[in-house]
């Protein structure tokens, strides 16, 4: 069968090969009446024959729903490069959306306010049902947007199960208190006094929940909040990070790092750190991968499923675009892993 496109098969090619007019392959492909059954049945097979498949776009605009949900990540490119998380979480999500036949959007920018332009269009195009937002900031511009605009959304990692206003919106909640206490308690155990922290970017809401637990921790712990420097999440930072705490006049014998890079990186340069891990020093890190399992000692970690995680963020927007009522769940807290980065030897 010939097409007139040399590629997508159209209404006209189903037309001409079933020898009826464009306006009969409408009727028959859209359900409508205006054929006879025999004439319906035989335009169909046609269709099948040629492999046409109907337009997104025009499905969209009939049914008002676009088949897809977005994701905007306002990340830099060289962590996303580094980091394993995204991965798995991408994995999670897509995982729900395939089943749906639904599609992920996705793109990368480099920080909040070029979010806001993407998803203002993607919205105002018609280009998804709805939106995922993660790395939620304390003063978050795509919240705003998504609350002003009554986008479908889900928010992933709140700092308490507050809402913004509206019923479009779904948000999950994680803690970190006990999954800190955990760690502090393992670290008393093997000997450490000294202990301090490398977090993440401050701006971002997850780091503000983390620093809540952990001075709440370290505070009942030691009897004052024990040391956080920021970083960036990536290599460079949690070396540089890591440094500045060593160059004090009484530097932590034991690290928590709030993600695997840094801490894999911290191992990796033990020996130019002037570190004994295992033994005189030791690492932890707050998040699992196989960064850390691979390690040479493994590193010790807060382990949790990200790829149900992904799933699970992407079952609450669904929920929300399916006009299910919003709510807020809690997530598993992280489960301690020891290893042996942070076991005396």
């Amino acid at each position: 069968m010939a097409r007139t496109t040399g590629g997508r098969p159209t209404i006209r090619d189903i037309a001409r090969e079933a020898g009826v007019s464009k306006a009969s392959v409408s009727y028959a492909l859209n359900d409508l009446p205006g054929v006879s059954d025999g004439t319906r049945a035989r335009i169909r097979a046609v269709a099948a024959d040629l492999g046409w498949r109907p337009s997104a776009a025009a499905r969209s605009l009939s049914s008002d729903r676009a088949g897809a949900v977005g994701l905007v990540l306002a990340r830099d490119v060289g962590l996303l490069e580094e980091e394993p998380y995204y991965m798995r979480l991408l994995a999670g999500i897509e995982s729900v959306l395939a089943r749906e036949g639904l599609g992920l959007l996705l793109t990368v920018v480099p920080d909040a306010a070029a979010a806001v332009d993407v998803l203002r269009a993607w919205w105002a195009e018609r280009r998804v049902d709805g939106v995922i937002l993660t790395d939620l900031l304390v003063r978050d511009p795509r919240v705003e947007l998504v609350t002003e605009l009554g986008i479908p959304c889900a928010l992933r990692g709140g700092i308490d199960d507050r809402l913004p206003s509206g019923g479009h919106l779904a948000l999950t909640v994680e803690t970190d208190r006990q999954p800190f206490a955990d760690v502090v308690g393992h670290l008393v155990e093997q000997g450490h006094r000294r202990i301090a922290r490398v977090s993440g970017p401050r701006e971002y809401l997850h780091t503000r929940r983390r620093d809540i637990a952990w001075q709440e921790v370290t505070r009942s712990a030691f009897g004052e909040p024990a040391p956080v420097v920021p970083a960036d999440y990536t290599s460079a930072g949690g070396l540089a990070a890591t440094r500045e705490l060593l160059g004090r006049d009484d530097p932590p014998t034991a690290v928590v790092y709030d993600n695997d890079v840094m801490a894999a990186a911290v191992v990796a340069e033990r020996a130019e750190l002037g570190l004994r891990v295992p033994g005189e020093f030791a690492v932890v890190a707050g998040e699992d991968s196989m960064l850390c399992r691979l390690a040479s000692p493994a590193i010790s970690s807060l382990r949790r499923d990200v790829v149900a995680d992904g799933a699970g963020i992407a079952r609450l927007l669904l929920d929300v675009v399916a006009g299910r009522a919003s709510t807020a769940t809690v997530a598993e807290p992280r489960e301690f892993v020891v290893r042996g980065s942070s076991s005396r030897m």
